[in-house]
């Protein structure tokens, strides 16, 4: 497990592509405002992986033009634990104690044994 507190883990290094909202939106089939609305409502997360760029989504968060399964409940799961999406983004990408990362295995259709660790968060 790695001694760097989430919230200064390396995002960029972590998430390898990153979609700007726009981006997103054409994905889902939906407005930019909605993908706005998603983040805001812990749908989707977002974060600035580069200082100086705007706020971008993990390209991963999107899978045959939906969301991953799973994936707005665990965002909200990690923001009762007081997680904001960075830390979020930064635990989904982190290969801590899973075979793999955590967002592989919600893409792999393997949500619970996420949330069951996710559960047992201390932070």
């Amino acid at each position: 497990m790695s001694d760097v507190p989430l919230a200064d883990r390396d995002l960029a290094a972590l998430v390898p592509e990153w979609l700007d909202w726009d981006q997103v939106a054409e994905l889902l089939g939906v407005s930019p405002g909605k993908v706005r609305t998603m983040i805001r409502e812990h749908e989707l997360a977002a974060a600035v992986p580069v200082p100086g760029e705007g706020p971008r989504v993990p390209a991963d968060f999107i899978q045959d033009g939906l969301v991953v399964k799973g994936l707005p409940g665990l965002l909200t799961l990690l923001h009762d634990h007081r997680f904001d999406d960075r830390e979020c983004i930064a635990w989904l990408f982190t290969d801590d104690d899973l075979p793999g990362r955590p967002i592989d295995a919600l893409r792999e259709n393997r949500g619970s044994e996420v949330k069951r660790r996710a559960q047992v968060l201390e932070y």
